[in-house]
């Protein structure tokens, strides 16, 4: 991550002006700092160029589902920038492992050779994590740094300006975010968080992809291609 790259984030156009406001904030200027002086020291996952990618991939007037996360993946060469996702060929984290088992349960889908999540996001699938970055093998190191005043504030956008978008909240800490949320504008779909330690407390079972798509059907727009596998 150079500093220029840092300091200049490349992101989609109409996230851009959505967030204007943002990068113009003192604590966004002081995170940019904190990111300059992390890499001076340490490896940060994902690779600057994909730090955005959740934004990059999902224009903010194409959202339609919110799957929010919470920290990016620290292993080396699993972040990619989408939440839960990992790059073609690297092995399915368990929390992914999961999903893909209750996505098999709810529609039938086949469980794909790659983790990679892009074409949830070219359909208008937000992958955001709160944390847009972390240190190598450390797993909440960029925590309370200011990643998640943006992301809250990219939430609250959503919730104001757009209408019928269903958020998908896994677990306490994306439970939290509902109160950025407005309920009588949106639906929101809550459920125990996939990782091992919870996924048998009531994710397995939930349905989320079916009755996502069964809201969206109700709204009127195009429902999600769950399948990730190439046909």
């Amino acid at each position: 991550m150079s500093e220029n790259s840092t300091i200049n984030p490349s992101m989609e156009e109409s996230w851009k002006e959505v967030l204007t406001k943002e990068f113009q904030s003192n604590y966004f200027k002081s995170l940019k700092t904190f990111l300059v002086e992390e890499r001076k020291k340490h490896i940060i996952y994902p690779p600057a160029s994909r730090i955005f990618a959740s934004f990059n991939y999902t224009p903010f007037k194409k959202v339609k589902v919110v799957l929010l996360g919470q920290d990016p993946y620290h292993g080396q060469g699993q972040a990619n920038g989408l939440c839960f996702s990992v790059s073609d060929g690297i092995p399915h984290p368990p929390s992914l492992q999961n999903i893909f088992k209750e996505l098999n349960s709810d529609l039938g889908i086949p469980i794909p050779k790659t983790g990679n999540l892009e074409p949830w996001t070219k359909q208008g699938v937000l992958l955001l994590n709160a944390t847009l970055t972390v240190r190598a093998n450390q797993a909440g190191s960029h925590q309370k740094h200011g990643w998640e005043e943006f992301t809250d504030a990219a939430i609250r956008a959503l919730s104001e300006q757009r209408k019928g978008l269903v958020f998908l909240l896994w677990g306490k800490f994306a439970q939290a975010k509902e109160v950025l949320i407005d309920k009588t504008k949106h639906h929101i779909l809550k459920a125990p968080h996939p990782s091992p330690f919870s996924v048998h407390t009531g994710y397995f079972g939930c349905k989320h992809f079916s009755k996502t798509n069964e809201l969206l059907k109700k709204e009127g727009v195009a429902e999600i291609n769950w399948n990730i596998s190439p046909s």
